[in-house]
């Protein structure tokens, strides 16, 4: 899992240096990764060849006129360079686009990102060395061990010699010229060391050696057998010593020596203390090729940064010296040195295929005729509100293109929460009673220190009112979706591309229905009206919304299921889940609560020409007879004391036994690479027709409030959500910030005061849980940094410490913002599941928990909460769940299992997360007991 830079490929021969701008080009710097582009498109373009070349997709051609550097600017001395062009090859990694990111602003534009499979050995060739498009490879990590190699491994491995490419890790940067790969004492995953070098160009300006500061974090379970390396590899890298640091330096802040300084150190098998220093990186002596084992691109790295400016500053001066030699400007690798290797095709078929860049998102390179049929730069707002076009259409006289113009109307009622008890009294009073009926409620009912604010909740709403049902078909992709109607009728289809390509497409006639005229008529946005003529017509002014201090104005409120993973990038589901994969209702009418003050808002979308004000005034008239009627606020009651689920009538997917198995078999996983974290969990189920549902969540969120919480009443699927979740999936905002809030590291609350300030203290300075957060934040972040502007993903706080009625927990805080080419559900897909309850790398690591866990996790593990109709998006993460569908609870619980997990304690901590729901549906059997007696 080690990390490799290296120049172009060209550098075995006379280079090519065109890779370079020359000062004089006016082109911008682009805010997207990059496409094919036919070089006939660009009048002035002077190249010779006419196949395609790889250039800005924010690039306009008037702007590469004079990209292409003349023969009078070849022969100067020393151009200044404007950016550098970087192929980013990901190997299946979850910190790729942590690398992107830093590429995108040191090198002034972002490098093209391809998978290590994605190119066949043509398309790759052509690249480099026919349209010599790079200027420089970087390597990403990635799972897996170069010992155990696929064949198309092992074309890679035959092919650095003679290319002078290593594509393939930095770890098999050594093994492909020689070197044993062999395991580590002990892995080394979300841990630091500090380092020495040796002075190499790759450290300039970096300090070396013990309290220099330099320490960089680890991610691997392999490492190189420096005693086997050739002569062809030189050391330029050591760890200092065999111990490990964790990221804060607690030994200021622990009273008790028990509990630990921030560091550790490992042992060999049989007791002994590893003394050797451990070797970090490794150069070429004759080619410009680097190889580090640690990772500069993570958070908790020093110096990291200044790491890739040297690497392009190195290939910047590489390419300038040989500018300034001779070379033939048409010179072109001859292929007769190759053929020993493999065979090559000079005419490459780029019409043939798409070439999708790992980015999860539109903007992937891909043949030109195919871009021109999606979105282009000009476009990006109406990518904002894309998801929406899908489920607005309307027939109404009022429609412009036969899209309904919506507008939304809302009240304010100052304090009115605090004078009926809050919104727990709220809720049960006006839609408590609706027990046959879909309800909602987006609960905070914890907002201590910010965590969160606002409130929503209603009904099966008004005319534009409708539910959405999706069960996956298989276990890769396509499904049947069911749309009810506010007035009761059912449309049914079945989705090729899958449920969030549905809500992605602003045209939906490409799916496949089960009655077209009705279908289509209902879901097709009309193709004759203009992009911008879609956007006025199917979202409110912004002055409706202006003054509402949430973000939320109306639109999909609902669940996501884990299951879905499989529209984001895992390979497939190896259980089924037996509820929807996911439901959602469009509300458009609704109440909001501002617990900061106490304030409620009563909200309506409607068509925008009815003025019609009726749901507003008939919700204000029952919430002043709520205020007249005296009501008070309900207590609350007391949960049974449970130490263990088991013990209370439930039925778990795993034993104690097994579950201490499986965690072992996770760690076996881990030390050989196949991953860094391993979030593994499972099922517990009990039988609970007999309780009321809403009775089960309010004794929930009493006893266990959670800034994310939240009920869903889906009945037509016999389906409740009791939800308390402490951890935000992903929030995108009104000012296109994207914030993820991971939990990694938790411990129970103590019976004293004493008591709890010390585990509090225990689990801020535990490394094993510092490790864990800090490999879910670099995780984090690249799923950010596939949507993000470069340079604008940060971690504002990292490893807080809050505090809940049961536990504490290890929360992180990462922000981004959003690029404007992408949409809501972009950043969505491209983050999840959520990284917290996977584990990195995020795809194998899922393939991993699959094989493990013997059940579907349903809707645990997914998420909960809002799309709205002005583009933004608040989702949590499902955890501290039940799920109660056909009269069945199941409540998911588990852990992240790193190299410093023991296996017992870890099921210690599956057993505490679960113990709030757990509680909860016992209390409330044994009431309903009590009630009938």
């Amino acid at each position: 899992m080690g990390f490799s830079l290296c120049y172009s490929s060209l550098e075995a021969k006379n280079p090519y240096p065109e890779g370079f701008r020359s000062s004089k080009t006016k082109t911008p710097l682009p805010k997207a990764s990059v496409r094919p582009v036919r070089k006939d498109e660009f009048q002035s373009f002077n190249v010779d060849t006419q196949k395609s070349l790889l250039v800005s997709s924010h690039v306009v051609p008037e702007a590469l006129q004079e990209a292409a550097p003349s023969k009078q600017l070849w022969g100067e001395t020393n151009p200044k360079v404007d950016y550098v062009r970087t192929l980013l090859i990901d190997n299946y990694d979850s910190y790729t686009f942590n690398i992107y990111q830093e590429l995108s602003v040191i090198n002034k534009v972002p490098p093209v990102v391809v998978r290590n499979d994605e190119w066949t050995w043509d398309e790759a060739y052509y690249y480099l060395y026919e349209e010599r498009a790079f200027d420089n490879i970087v390597i990403s990590p990635g799972p897996g061990s170069p010992m155990l190699m696929s064949p198309t491994a092992a074309e890679v491995q035959g092919y650095t010699n003679p290319g002078g490419v290593p594509w393939t890790s930095g770890i098999a940067l050594g093994f492909a010229h020689g070197a044993q790969i062999v395991h580590a004492s002990q892995p080394i995953h979300g841990r630091l060391s500090e380092i020495e070098h040796n002075g190499s160009r790759l450290f300039h300006h970096i300090p070396s050696g013990r309290n220099s500061g330099f320490k960089v974090v680890r991610y691997h379970s392999l490492v190189i057998d420096e005693y086997t390396l050739p002569k062809e590899l030189v050391p330029i890298a050591w760890t200092c010593s065999s111990n490990t640091l964790s990221f804060l330096d607690t030994s200021c802040l622990i009273p008790d020596p028990y509990l630990g300084n921030g560091s550790s150190s490992f042992a060999v098998p049989g007791g002994k203390l590893q003394s050797d220093k451990v070797l970090m990186g490794i150069k070429h002596v004759t080619r410009p090729h680097y190889g580090l084992q640690f990772h500069p691109e993570s958070v908790a790295t020093s110096y990291g940064r200044q790491m890739f400016k040297n690497f392009r500053d190195i290939t910047v001066d590489y390419w300038q010296r040989m500018s300034a030699s001779s070379f033939n400007r048409n010179f072109n690798v001859d292929p007769g040195e190759l053929n020993a290797y493999t065979t090559y095709s000079y005419s490459v078929d780029l019409s043939s295929k798409v070439y999708l860049a790992w980015m999860q998102v539109p903007h992937t390179v891909q043949p030109l005729g195919m871009l021109r049929s999606r979105l282009v730069p000009d476009d990006r707002n109406r990518m904002t509100h894309r998801f929406i076009n899908n489920f607005l259409h309307t027939t109404s006289n009022t429609s412009i293109g036969g899209v309904q113009q919506l507008q939304l109307r809302w009240k304010k009622l100052y304090s009115f929460a605090n004078k009926v008890g809050g919104s727990r009294n709220i809720f049960c009073e006006l839609f408590g009673d609706l027990k046959g009926e879909e309800t909602f409620w987006l609960d905070s009912s914890s907002i201590e220190k910010g965590r969160a604010r606002f409130s929503f909740m209603g009904k099966k709403g008004g005319s534009l009112w409708k539910q959405l049902s999706f069960k996956l078909s298989n276990e890769r992709s396509g499904g049947h979706l069911s749309i009810e109607d506010a007035q009761g009728n059912v449309r049914s289809m079945f989705l090729e591309d899958g449920f969030l390509d549905f809500l992605n497409k602003s045209d939906q006639s490409v799916l496949t229905a089960t009655d077209n005229g009705v279908m289509l008529k209902f879901l097709r946005i009309n193709a004759s009206v203009s992009i911008q003529q879609e956007l006025q017509s199917i979202h409110c002014d912004e002055e409706d919304y202006q003054g509402l201090p949430f973000d939320f104005c109306g639109g999909y409120v609902g669940y996501i299921g884990y299951n879905l993973k499989v529209e984001c990038g895992a390979a497939s589901n190896s259980h089924k889940s037996g509820a929807p994969d996911a439901c959602l209702f469009f509300v458009d009418n609704f109440l909001a609560i501002d617990h900061y003050n106490g304030d409620v808002y009563v909200m309506s979308i409607h068509d925008k020409n009815t003025h019609a004000t009726s749901w507003l005034d008939d919700m204000q008239l029952k919430l002043y007879r709520l205020e007249g009627s005296g009501t008070e606020v309900i207590e609350q009651y007391s949960l049974p004391a449970l130490s263990s689920p088991f013990k209370a009538g439930f039925l778990s997917e795993k034993s104690r036994d097994q579950y201490i198995e499986d965690v072992e078999k996770c760690l076996e996983y881990i030390k050989d690479g196949q991953s860094y974290e391993l979030c593994f969990t499972t099922q517990m189920r009990k039988d609970i027709k007999e309780v009321e549902p809403l009775t089960l969540y309010l004794g929930l969120r009493e006893q266990n409030p959670a800034p994310y919480a939240a009920w869903l009443n889906f009945p037509k699927e016999d389906l409740c959500i009791c939800c308390s979740s402490p951890e935000r999936f992903l929030r995108l905002d009104k000012d296109s910030v994207l914030e993820a809030k991971p939990i990694k590291g938790t411990v129970s609350r103590g019976s004293t005061p004493e008591e709890d300030k010390q585990l509090k203290l225990h689990l801020q300075c535990s490394e094993k849980d510092q490790a864990e957060n800090l490999m879910i934040v670099d995780l984090l972040r690249n799923d950010l940094g596939q949507v993000c502007d470069p340079g604008s993903v940060h971690v504002p706080h990292l490893m807080d410490v809050e505090s809940y009625a049961t536990v504490h927990t290890m929360v992180s805080t990462i922000r981004g913002k959003k690029r404007e080419d992408v949409s809501p559900v972009d950043c969505v897909r491209a983050a999840f599941p959520g990284g917290s309850m996977t584990g990195a790398p995020k795809l194998r690591s899922m393939e991993i928990l699959d094989s493990l866990e013997s059940c579907s996790r349903g809707i645990y593990s997914g998420s909960i909460g809002y799309f709205s109709i002005n583009g933004t998006f608040d989702l949590n993460i499902v955890i501290r769940t039940v799920v109660i569908h056909e009269g069945e609870a199941s409540i998911g619980a588990g852990g992240a299992v790193v190299a410093l997990s023991k296996p017992e304690d870890e099921y210690e901590e599956m057993i505490l997360k679960a113990r709030a729901p757990t509680r909860a549906i016992l209390a409330c059997q044994t009431e309903s007991v009590s009630s009938t007696k």
